[in-house]
């Protein structure tokens, strides 16, 4: 399997400051976005910890004999647990947390993809997006019951409102699954500051009608300016040959 990849990451048009980080696997094992929140520095701090012991983990135990999702939930596990303990080190970044959605792609092994919060990865196959990860938050649990439609949804006032997050003490929503990729696939993976902006019909035609990568992930970015920026935007893409 052969991957290619781009990231980009903006601050947005509201917020001096950005609470989004990513991560690249230089690679193509794996790829990271984590959306922090609880203030400025407190949000920084959460997304950047959780990035980095999510690849630490993943770098110092790919030739484990774990599989690859219980690699990915070790990860995800380890992130939550350094932290609590930055809080509890930290107390005025006490209430911090992060979302975070990883992909994982090892030679010998199906594809994996986890995630905690609304952080999401899509997967365009053909003509079709489709949004691999449920968001962890009130509006997606109403959505799934019925309780409400997708156009009610985009402007509810509760639609901010996690039911997960790393840096919990009560982490009860980490979901670890298989990823199926075929040749010609790619993969986003982006924080809510792209989602709350776009729809997925406008996040389909950037994507296709872009001659690349690059080109694509700048233009969903810009896109996302373009309709308020109201917070930070991140979004990496991955193409996939076989």
């Amino acid at each position: 399997m052969k991957l290619d990849s781009t990231g980009c990451t903006d601050p947005g048009l509201i917020r001096t400051y950005n609470q989004d980080s990513y991560y690249i696997d230089p690679t193509g094992r794996f790829f990271i976005v984590a959306d922090g929140m609880g203030g400025h520095a407190g949000g920084e701090e959460a997304s950047r910890i959780a990035t980095q012991e999510i690849r630490v983990y993943l770098e110092q135990n790919w030739q484990s004999s774990q599989s690859a999702l219980q690699l990915l939930e070790q990860a995800l596990a380890t992130a939550n647990n350094a932290i609590i303990q930055d809080q509890k080190d930290n107390p005025q970044r006490a209430d911090m947390g992060t979302t975070a959605v990883v992909v994982v792609i090892r030679p010998s092994e199906s594809p994996v993809c986890g995630h905690v919060g609304d952080s999401r990865i899509y997967r365009l196959r053909g003509t079709e997006l489709k949004q691999i990860t449920d968001d962890h938050t009130w509006i997606g649990k109403a959505l799934k019951m019925g309780d409400l439609t997708l156009d009610e949804a985009r402007n509810h006032p509760y639609r901010h409102v996690l039911s997960s997050c790393l840096g919990r003490e009560d982490l009860n929503q980490v979901d670890v699954q298989s990823l199926d990729l075929q040749n010609g696939d790619r993969l986003l993976l982006c924080s809510d500051g792209l989602t709350e902006e776009l729809i997925d019909q406008k996040i389909y035609e950037y994507i296709t009608e872009a001659s690349s990568l690059e080109e694509a992930a700048h233009k969903l970015v810009e896109a996302a300016r373009e309709e308020g920026g109201h917070d930070n935007i991140t979004v990496v893409l991955v193409s996939v040959e076989m």
